[in-house]
């Protein structure tokens, strides 16, 4: 392996070191070992039927798959299209203002970028899309990360990298023209806003009157702000010693949560109805959305990151050495029609929105074109921090899958069907699952379900809809086999509740502040001041409006007559991935502006079946008939029932519920032919503006132009020999400076 030090002029040390490795038999052998383990695991998985399938198979063909992808296919696109330069600076070196922009080190920026990414949705879409059996999305988790979801958020951070951390909608403006632009930052923030109310459904839907796991969630973040701290005062650059204080606090707050729970006093402090929550969730995304990135963000980011891929570690470990056996089959009747009870839709096209995060996600595009460019050290990083995080989270949603299948199926359904279906009540859930579930060999009973609730704690797990509880469910039944004993069950479910909260928590206020970013991109169109991120009055009127929007979006969805999840779940996933349109489009024109239209198909071919998907999703939700599938069916349908003076329809029960499915529909429904329109328009001028730069070999871009820079930074997660030597000088060095 041959090593070359990176210098720029003056009296600097080197400010990279690139090694060149060779291929040895020892590393051939190594990697036709790996390629043969994720080989095994896709065999079984694809091939077995009528037989007891361990879940571990699904660790070792994913594992394995994604090492592939990373090592190769990612390697590609940096080599053909990305190719960063180590001796270029980042606008967080550039422009570090301490507040928006600040070179962060790679490991506290992979922790918040992940954390940040890494949502509700690979917990919550292959929960529910398990309805549908485990083939279908384990299929498309898998290869629509290596295919897809990996591909875009690696582009889309490098490309707002080198144009100073521009968002997706000013990309859209500076390389489709104004038009463009203008379409593109309505259509993305419409889509923010939705996104955001229902990652905060699903967290409220986990919390609600959960004294357990309102109290944990609440002690991270004064852990965080205390970490902050810790790291930018009275102790800088110590992460590991930051990050151990950090992780102790926090096993200290999930113990306390039980404490609390079983507390008659503080147990009624901490038993909040979704109202009361989700105001609570408003206020938290407004102030982590306008404080400094390093106060809350960051240091919170980082320290669920430790318990994201902590947890989800410990659950791989767990699903291998019990070695469950998955209950669900490959394949359930509700794949090829519309009647589950999770959700409405056949598997094409709705299994492909239903799970978005972990395959192919448009949100990730916009905390790729948002806080992480503004802190990246060096171009290097990207690929690690882009395409490495999101295989990290496809790797959540294969866990998640996994913890679903292996469930019993008659207490999967009874936890994911909705209340309406159900009513709330053991008897109801059962018979429901007995008699009108339509799926064979599918069985429960109100004694079983009784007993389900009281091994976790909780006094009903009847239409615990979200996902997050059968999560929760599943990681309980895995890891009390090897932790503590049935008498542990309890524990590691709120232990997974808090878990799963932090996921969510991370998307909403990294997901608000990135919104403010993008409105006040838009308002800089008519008052400059708004594009300064310095200007205080600026930032709070731009937080406050965005939190406003889905917040009052997040309340109709608590209160949803039909469940929340269900209604409002679907447009997640339509939203997200045309979402993930308008980044790709902008992707593939920009790398056909770069005279490199030979390798446009990269983005090319995810962004075509994103839209082919995601179309045919919304043709289906806006035209269907059926008023279990279309928005505007079951509007219909509700409004002709009130206006013959009906006061119940189906399980909807009173005037003021139907009036509210009324509402909420033509809600819904506006907003999918919106989005549909305004992602099309920006579609054709991605495509016509790619057109013409492939006529003329290439166009201008409105990439920033080069800057040397004058630090220093490893590339990888972990420094290689060479690095620390190079990060030895540069100490020296700095110590030096000081001195003088």
């Amino acid at each position: 392996m041959s090593v070359e030090y990176i210098k720029t002029e003056g009296d600097l040390p080197p400010v990279a070191v690139v090694e060149k490795p060779r291929w040895t038999p020892a590393k051939i052998v190594l990697w036709v070992a790996i390629a043969l383990i994720a080989g095994a695991g896709w065999s079984m998985i694809a091939f077995v039927r009528g037989e007891e399938l361990s879940a571990s198979w699904f660790v070792a063909a994913a594992v394995g798959s994604y090492l592939i992808g990373f090592r190769f296919y990612a390697k590609l696109i940096e080599w053909k299209i990305c190719r960063p330069n180590p001796k270029r600076a980042t606008p967080a070196e550039l422009n570090d203002n301490g507040r928006d922009f600040a070179p962060t080190d790679r490991r506290v920026l992979f922790g918040h970028h992940f954390a940040a990414i890494s949502g509700a949705g690979p917990l919550v879409g292959p929960i529910l899309a398990a309805q549908m059996g485990y083939l279908p999305g384990t299929l498309w988790i898998v290869f629509g990360v290596v295919l897809a979801g990996g591909v875009q958020d690696y582009m889309v951070l490098f490309f707002s990298m080198r144009r100073n951390g521009r968002s997706l909608g000013q990309m859209t403006r500076d390389e489709l023209g104004r038009t463009g632009g203008i379409i593109a930052s309505i259509g993305i923030i419409l889509i923010m806003v939705i996104l955001i109310a229902v990652l905060g459904v699903v967290i409220i839907n986990a919390l609600a009157e959960s004294p357990w796991g309102v109290f944990s969630i609440a002690m991270t973040i004064p852990i965080a702000v205390f970490m902050g701290i810790y790291m930018r005062y009275l102790r800088p650059g110590k992460v590991v010693e930051t990050s151990v204080i950090g992780i102790v606090l926090l096993v200290i707050a999930i113990i306390a949560g039980g404490w609390v729970h079983n507390s008659p006093f503080w147990s009624e402090i901490f038993h909040l109805d979704k109202v009361t929550l989700a105001w609570c969730l408003m206020i938290y995304g407004f102030l982590a959305a306008v404080l400094p990135v390093w106060v809350l963000l960051a240091p919170r980011d980082y320290l669920s990151t430790f318990m994201k891929i902590g947890t989800i570690v410990l659950l791989a470990v767990g699903i291998l050495i019990v070695n469950p056996t998955v209950q669900m089959p490959a394949l359930t009747e509700f794949a090829f029609n519309s009647a589950g009870p999770a959700f409405a839709g056949a598997l094409f096209p709705f299994l492909f929105i239903t799970i978005a995060c972990g395959a192919l996600s448009g949100f990730h595009a916009l905390i790729s074109s948002g806080t992480t460019p503004k802190l990246i050290e060096k171009e290097t990083q990207a690929r690690l921090i882009g395409y490495g995080g999101m295989l990290m989270e496809s790797f959540v949603a294969i866990m998640a899958l996994v913890a679903a299948i292996c469930l019993d199926k008659g207490l999967y359904f009874a936890m994911n069907a909705a209340e309406p279906l159900t009513g709330g009540t053991v008897q109801g859930a059962s018979d429901f699952i007995n008699n009108s579930l339509g799926m064979s060999g599918v069985e429960t009973s109100p004694e079983i379900l009784d007993q389900a609730a009281k091994d976790v704690g909780e006094e009903s797990i009847v239409s615990r809809t979200g996902g997050a509880p059968t999560l929760a469910m599943g990681m309980a039944h895995i890891l009390h086999n090897v932790f503590g004993g049935p008498a542990w069950m309890s524990f590691w479910y709120h232990f997974a509740v808090m878990f799963e909260a932090l996921f969510i928590l991370t998307t909403i206020d990294a997901g608000t502040r990135v919104a403010r970013f993008m409105l006040s991109d838009v308002l800089g169109n008519f008052s400059k001041k708004f594009r300064d991120p310095s200007w205080t009055p600026g930032a709070w009127l731009a937080t406050a409006i965005m939190v406003a929007a889905w917040g009052s979006i997040l309340l109709m969805g608590v209160t949803d007559p039909l469940g929340g999840i269900n209604t409002l779940f679907p447009l997640f996933g339509i939203s997200n991935q045309l979402l993930a349109a308008i980044a790709l489009a902008v992707v593939f024109a920009i790398v056909c502006k770069m005279g490199l239209a030979r390798w446009a198909w990269i983005p090319g071919i995810p962004l075509v079946w994103d839209l082919v998907v995601t179309m045919v999703a919304s043709w289906q939700k806006i035209f269907s008939s059926d008023p279990k599938l279309g928005y505007w069916a079951q509007h219909f349908a509700y409004k002709d029932a009130l206006a013959a003076g009906e006061t119940s329809m189906g399980n909807t029960e009173g005037v003021a519920a139907m009036s509210a499915v009324v509402r909420n529909t033509f809600v819904q429904g506006t907003l999918s032919i919106v989005f549909a329109l305004l992602v099309a328009m920006v579609v054709v001028m991605a495509v016509w503006k790619s057109i013409e730069a492939i006529r003329k070999g290439s166009l201008p871009t409105t990439e920033e132009p080069f800057v040397e820079t004058k630090m220093f930074a490893p590339a990888g997660l972990i420094a290689r020999k060479p690095e620390r030597e190079l990060q030895a000088q540069w100490d020296e060095h700095a110590a030096g400076r000081q001195k003088e």
